[in-house]
C-alpha cells in the first residue's frame, strides 16, 4: 500500500511516499480502505516537533526522541471496511465509516479497534466530508461540553473561530444553548454569523482585550491570549480554556481559581467511540455541519501541510486518498 511517511523531523519535506504492507486486522480491529483523511495541526506538531510553551522534550519522549516512533501520521480519516478481524460484530466489509486513529491515517490502509473512535458514515456525507469532522469535534465536544459544562444562556467567547478547531466550537456552543461570540479577522465574519455565532469581532480592528462584555467562559483555540488578559474578560468565576499552553501554564492554572477566583483549565483531549457516535448524531440531528477549507490529492500532502501550518483556515485540509474515481464509486 501507499504510504507518506516522516522518518525525520523537519518541514513539509520530510514527509516522503513509501509501499508499505498492507496491515492485517487482528482480534478485535477493523482494516479500513481509506479514502480520505485530515491535516490537523496535531499533525504538523508531530511532524515538526513543534512542541509549544517548553514542551520539546515530553513531546519527543512521546513520539520518539531522534526520530518518528511512528512514521505514518494521520488521525482523521474516512473510508470502506475492507475486512474484520476475530470477535468484531460491529462492522461489516463495505460498510462506510469514519474517525480518529490517532496515527496511520496518512496511508491507503488502516487497522484500528472496532471498539475505538470510529462510526458509520452519518447520512449522505462524502468521504472528504466525514474526514473533515473527527479532530475539530472531539476538541470542540470534549472542552466545551465535558471540561467547561457549558450550560444555556451561558456567554461563551471563542478565540481563533474560524479556524480547524473553533468552526466546530462555535456549532457546538450554540448546540449547547450558549451566547457565543466569535473572534477572527474580517474576511471571516459573515463566515462565523453562517455557523451561528450571535456576536463577532474583528481582532485586527478591535482588541480582544477591550471588549467590555463579561464572558463565563473563554476558549482560545489558536494561542492568541494570555491567562492574564483572560482575567480582564471573565465574568466572576468566569473559565478560560486555551486549546495550546506552555509549561508555564502549569502552575497558573493550579493556582486559579482559589478564594472562587477566576479560572484557569489545561486540557489535552482524547478520542472514544462515544466521541465518535455523539458526532454522527449531531450531524443527522442537524445541528453539526463539515467544514472543509481545501482539499489535497495524496501526493500533494507537502502542500497541504504548508497550509496548515500557515494558521490561517476556515475549516479542515483534506486529503483525498483514493482519487475522485474511486471516491465516487462508493458513495450514496
Amino acid at each position: 500500500m501507499k504510504a507518506m511517511i516522516c522518518e525525520s523531523y523537519g518541514s513539509p519535506d520530510v514527509v516522503q511516499p513509501r509501499e508499505l504492507p498492507r496491515p492485517e486486522p487482528g482480534r478485535g480491529e477493523v482494516l479500513v480502505k481509506v479514502m480520505a483523511a485530515g491535516i490537523t495541526t496535531g499533525d504538523w506538531r508531530l511532524r515538526a516537533s513543534a512542541f509549544p510553551g517548553g514542551l520539546w522534550l515530553p513531546g519527543r519522549l512521546m513520539t520518539g526522541l531522534f526520530r518518528p516512533r511512528k512514521p505514518v501520521l494521520g488521525g482523521d480519516f474516512s473510508g470502506v471496511v475492507e475486512a474484520v478481524g476475530e470477535g468484531v460484530t460491529r462492522f461489516r466489509p463495505g460498510e462506510r465509516v469514519f474517525g480518529f486513529s490517532m496515527f496511520g491515517a496518512h496511508a491507503e490502509y488502516l487497522t484500528m479497534s472496532a471498539e475505538g473512535s470510529i462510526a458509520p458514515i452519518p447520512g449522505g456525507l462524502t468521504f472528504q466530508e466525514a474526514a473533515s469532522l473527527p479532530f475539530g469535534t472531539n476538541c470542540a465536544i470534549e472542552f466545551l461540553r465535558d471540561v467547561a459544562a457549558v450550560q444555556p444562556g451561558q456567554k461563551v467567547l471563542i478565540v481563533g473561530a474560524s479556524g480547524g478547531v473553533g468552526g466546530y466550537a462555535v456549532q457546538i456552543a450554540k448546540w449547547l444553548g450558549a451566547h457565543v461570540t466569535g473572534v477572527a479577522s474580517g474576511d471571516n465574519l459573515d463566515y462565523l454569523r453562517d455557523l451561528g455565532a450571535d456576536a463577532v469581532v474583528d481582532y485586527r480592528v478591535t482588541d480582544i482585550a477591550t471588549l467590555s462584555e463579561r464572558f463565563d467562559l473563554i476558549f482560545d483555540t489558536v494561542g492568541a491570549i494570555s491567562f492574564s488578559t483572560a482575567k480582564g474578560l471573565l465574568a466572576e468565576r468566569g473559565l478560560f480554556l486555551p486549546l495550546n499552553f506552555g509549561i508555564g501554564d502549569v502552575p497558573r492554572a493550579l493556582l486559579s481559581g482559589f478564594g472562587g477566583g477566576k479560572r484557569m483549565k489545561l486540557h489535552v483531549n482524547g478520542d472514544s467511540r462515544a466521541l465518535a457516535e455523539t458526532v454522527a448524531d449531531l450531524v443527522l440531528a442537524g445541528d453539526l455541519r463539515p467544514l472543509i477549507d481545501r482539499v489535497y490529492p495524496f501526493d500533494n500532502i507537502r502542500d497541504g501541510y504548508a497550509h496548515v501550518e500557515g494558521r490561517h483556515r476556515r475549516g479542515a485540509v483534506v486529503l483525498d486518498i483514493a482519487g475522485e474515481e474511486d471516491s465516487a464509486a462508493f458513495a450514496v
